[in-house]
Formats: C-alpha cells, sequence, structure tokens
C-alpha cells in the first residue's frame, strides 16, 4: 500500500493509527506531560474542460502528520508529509524541542479527558466514486456543452470543472482517545458567459454531495449556469438609496458567517469582534433560531468528534434570537474561564429555520428593493461590524424583477442588519456548512449613481 493508498480503507486506518501511537510513546519518552496527533490521507481527481477541451487534469496524494506536545504548560507543534519511520521520530523530536524554549501558558494543553468521544458514530460520510479521468472529462464536457447550448446567446465559456476527493483522518491522543473516519467530497461545477462585447456578462452553478449519486446531473449544472448568466444581461447601475435588501440563499449562508466569525472564541478573548460579550443578549430576531447539528447523516458538516477529540453534539446556538453561547476550542474556553463547544476546527451544520415562502415570497413581501446575487470585496470590518461589499443582482418593483443590477455597493452595520433581518426563505441552501434559505434585511444603503 502506497503512503497516501486509500483502496484499502481498514489498512490505511490501522497505519494511522500505529504511526500515531509511535508518536505517542516517543513524545512520552522524550518527557512530554501530554502529546496529540492528527494524521491524513487523501486521494483526489480533478478536471477542467473549457471549450470541449481538456485544460487541466490532476490526481491528488495528500499525506500529513502533525505533533503537538506539552511540557507542563509550554507546547511545541511540527509537523511533515513524510511518513516514514525516520521522519515521524525527527518530527516529534522537533516538536519537543520548541516547547522546551517556549514560554509557558496557562491555557494551554489538551482538552479535558471527559470531553473526549467515546463512540465514533457512523455518519455515512464516505462514498467513494470510481471515477477514471476518461469519465471525469465526459461529464465535465457534457456539463459545459449543455450551457453552451442551451441558448445562442451564450457566448463564451470559463468551462466546466468536477473533482472528487477522499480522505482519512486519525487523531490521537496521550488520554488515550484514538479515533478516524474517512469522507468524501464530490463537485460539479460550470461557469458561462452571456452577450458580447460591453452586455458581456458571467454567471455560474455548481453541485456538491458526499455521495455522486446526490448530484445534479451534468445537464441541469450547465443549463442552470447559462439561465444565470443570461438574466444579467443588460445589467445597469441604480441611484444610491436606502432599501429593503435580499441576500439569495447561497449568499445568505456567508452572511451569517460573519455572525459565527464574530462568536469564534478566539475573536472573544482578543476582544476584537462587534459581538463582545454578547452570550445571553439579543442579536438576531426573537423569532429567529439556530441549531447546530453535527450528526445529520452524509451531510457536508458533519462530524463525530472536533480536532481535539471532543464528542459533538446538537445544541442551539441562536434561540428566540438570543446568543445560547459561543463557538469554542479547548484554548479559547479556558481563555474564558468557559468549556470547550466541540468546535476546535470549526463549526459542525449550522441549520437556519426556514420560513414558509420562497425566494418570490420573500419578494413580494419586499415590494421595493434589491435582490443581491454576487458580493465583491472584503469590506468587513470584524470589530465594529461595518459592512461594505460590492454588489450586484436584480431591482424589484411591486414584488417583480423589473431589472438586472450591477456595480453597486451595500453598506450597513452588521449588528444593526442582523436585527434586522425580516424573514427568511424556505429555499434552503444545503451545499454548505451553514444551511439557511434567503435572507431579507428591512433596509440598507445601496449605493450606485
Amino acid at each position: 500500500m502506497s503512503s497516501a493508498d486509500l483502496s484499502d480503507l481498514g489498512a490505511a486506518r490501522q497505519r494511522l493509527e500505529a504511526l500515531a501511537a509511535d508518536a505517542l510513546a516517543r513524545a512520552s519518552t522524550s518527557g512530554a506531560d501530554a502529546t496529540e496527533v492528527g494524521a491524513s490521507l487523501g486521494t483526489g481527481l480533478s478536471v477542467t474542460v473549457r471549450k470541449g477541451e481538456v485544460e487541466t487534469l490532476e490526481h491528488q496524494r495528500d499525506r500529513g502528520f502533525s505533533v503537538t506536545v506539552y511540557f507542563g504548560r509550554r507546547k511545541g507543534s511540527a509537523s511533515t508529509s513524510d511518513l516514514s519511520a525516520a521522519a515521524l521520530a525527527e518530527t516529534v523530536d522537533k516538536a519537543c524541542t520548541i516547547a522546551r524554549y517556549t514560554a509557558e501558558d496557562p491555557c494551554a494543553g489538551l482538552a479535558d479527558a471527559t470531553m473526549m468521544a467515546r463512540e465514533i458514530l457512523d455518519l455515512d460520510l464516505d462514498h467513494p466514486w470510481d471515477l477514471d479521468p476518461d469519465h471525469a472529462v465526459v461529464l465535465a464536457r457534457d456539463c459545459e456543452a449543455a450551457g453552451l447550448d442551451s441558448d445562442e446567446r451564450i457566448s463564451n465559456t470559463e468551462g466546466g470543472s468536477l473533482s472528487s476527493h477522499r480522505s482519512l483522518r486519525v487523531y490521537a491522543n496521550s488520554h488515550g482517545f484514538s479515533g478516524g473516519y474517512a469522507s468524501t467530497s464530490h463537485s460539479l461545477s460550470c461557469s458561462l458567459i452571456a452577450g458580447r462585447g460591453d452586455e458581456m456578462q458571467r454567471d455560474y452553478w455548481y453541485t456538491v454531495a458526499r455521495r455522486a449519486e446526490d448530484l445534479e446531473s451534468p445537464a441541469a449544472v450547465g443549463r442552470r449556469a447559462a439561465e444565470r448568466a443570461l438574466r444579467r444581461v443588460g445589467a445597469r447601475r441604480i441611484g444610491t438609496r436606502s432599501v429593503p435588501v435580499i441576500f439569495v440563499a447561497e449568499l445568505a449562508r456567508g452572511f451569517l458567517g460573519h455572525l459565527v466569525a464574530a462568536i469564534r472564541g478566539a475573536a472573544q478573548y482578543r476582544k476584537a469582534s462587534f459581538l463582545l460579550d454578547a452570550a445571553g443578549t439579543q442579536v438576531l430576531p426573537e423569532w429567529f433560531d439556530i441549531d447546530e447539528r453535527p450528526h445529520v447523516p452524509r451531510a457536508l458538516g458533519s462530524a463525530p468528534f472536533d480536532a481535539e477529540g471532543v464528542a459533538t453534539r446538537d445544541r442551539a446556538l441562536v434561540a428566540g434570537g438570543i446568543l445560547q453561547g459561543y463557538v469554542l476550542s479547548s484554548y479559547s474556553a479556558r481563555r474564558l474561564g468557559l468549556q470547550t463547544t466541540g468546535n476546535a476546527g470549526g463549526i459542525h451544520n449550522l441549520l437556519v429555520r426556514p420560513g414558509d415562502a420562497g425566494l418570490e415570497g420573500l419578494m413580494r413581501r419586499m415590494g421595493r428593493g434589491l435582490v443581491v446575487t454576487e458580493l465583491m470585496g472584503h469590506g468587513v470590518n470584524a470589530v465594529t461590524g461595518d459592512y461594505s461589499r460590492g454588489a450586484s443582482g436584480f431591482w424589484v418593483e411591486g414584488g417583480e424583477i423589473v431589472h438586472p443590477v450591477q456595480e453597486v455597493t451595500i453598506a450597513g452595520n452588521l449588528k444593526t442588519l442582523f436585527a434586522d433581518i425580516q424573514a427568511v426563505g424556505s429555499d434552503v441552501d444545503r451545499r454548505g456548512v451553514i444551511q439557511t434559505g434567503s435572507l431579507l434585511i428591512g433596509r440598507m444603503t445601496v449605493a450606485g449613481d
């Protein structure tokens, strides 16, 4: 078995677990009081086709091994992509050397032993795709062709792309915890250009899933990309005004991501958050709920344990608009005098309770305003909450789209904007870790001509 071969998953996992055990033993012999090890193998295939011709075709074979040791409250870390015995021994020794020279940090250390996952749940995350390069090229080509052939106004293409990845992750520490699981991710996308000259507009569509069978068909992805590009032809600027704004579902996910960033433990203990000390306070409307559900089968954000071996669990992050707690690793929790929430390495399936109406229903409720379908730039101040980004989308009058809009800026303050959410759509986008429908914001400044 090669160093990144996952064809025999059981053998690969046993090998990583054995390497982790050897590293733990060597660190202990070297005087470390506590040690944690992360090991991973990954394989993948990616292809991009443009105008029917293959532009890129890549095979990925990835491996990684990281060691963190603690000498009291002094910490040292080292990593390598070489899984040979000599390289791993050197990596452990380097981590120990670093720890001996670092300053003590009273919050450093493993997560509490009582928090470790006692059972590694099978969340149905591993669905390898028996996909050879020739078939991958055919699928990407079919996707692009479906978009190009759907309408004569589609004038150019940025290509169709397909990727398939599988990874195995093992984590172990000196508490006696050792666990691992495999996961897959498959995706198909297409980006097309409609119109000519000054009227050219670009848009895209994509599908992603743990199982290849759950992907949208290549033809459906290509046609959807074409439809999205065509509807943007004739876009214009609008005058500066203050109006309601709808973030479509795929952008609403990122909008709520700013809230998640503000309640991460690091942002809180560094006092670099516009939601500083916000736990227990109203941050969203009283009807707004966000739940974390780490154990949804085949979901993209599911995990049986976090990056520190802590068992993941269901919880209400926001209930009735009130923030129930922060997003914490063991380190950030200690800095705040709290307990880890099992979020070392990130969040796990944040589900926003949907409303009864889809995007069209939200537009009718809005009456007059802007539907945002694309955002540009990074004008977000995490400390003050000031928000200003380039945008494009559609102008709505009488609850219906009148014309596409481009080259405007939308602005406001996130703290105010979150409190001013008027409705959540039923059009939930499940292609990410934050799953939400479209969001209707009561009022934002739209700067244009």
